[in-house]
């Protein structure tokens, strides 16, 4: 990471380049790729009044130039108060990319668990044949039943109006059904 601090209309001493040093390794802790750090420190003399303007600007790759610019009155608060902001732009970033990588890993924790489960299927193939939900709304018991009667299957696996899975099948006795 290059740093980089320059002053207008003001004299940098030794104190105030390793306070913006110091501030500037707070950014190391979000592990981004920081390319570049640019400090400019002005001092701004209107009607009598001294303020001191400050600005970060920052380089990362794989994302846009961070600027942020603070005035006050004294120029170790401006400081500080600049480095809390940046470093909130950084932790949003940084907790960004994290959840990202949460989410493809528990993709590809599904696929791993699909393809076991199509491997355990293989072992059985001649006598387990899957079958897929037709419809996934909820649809009345009788409903379920009249489907049922309709076709040759031997159960229906449907949603309920109270967002219940449930089995209806034909029982061994003739003309009897089972729910569960």
């Amino acid at each position: 990471m290059n740093t980089s601090i320059v002053g207008r209309h003001i004299e940098l001493t030794d104190a105030i380049k390793d306070y913006i040093n110091s501030s500037v390794e707070v950014f190391k802790k979000f592990n981004l790729d920081i390319i570049s750090v640019n400090s400019i420190i002005s001092q701004d003399e209107k009607l009598g009044k001294k303020a001191f303007s400050f600005e970060f600007t920052l380089n990362i790759a794989h994302l846009d130039t961070i600027v942020v610019k603070q005035k006050d009155k004294d120029l170790y608060s401006a400081i500080d108060i600049a480095v809390d902001r940046v470093s909130k732009v950084l932790r949003r970033h940084h907790d960004k990319i994290a959840a990202h990588k949460a989410t493809k890993l528990a993709e590809v924790v599904a696929n791993e668990i699909q393809d076991k489960i199509a491997l355990e299927l293989e072992k059985f193939e001649d006598e387990i044949t899957p079958v897929r939900l037709t419809s996934y709304k909820p649809i009345d018991i009788e409903e379920a039943l009249e489907d049922l009667k309709a076709s040759d299957s031997a159960f229906k696996v449907f949603y309920d109006k109270d967002d219940n899975m449930r089995v209806l099948y034909k029982s061994s006795v003739e003309g009897k059904f089972g729910l569960y």
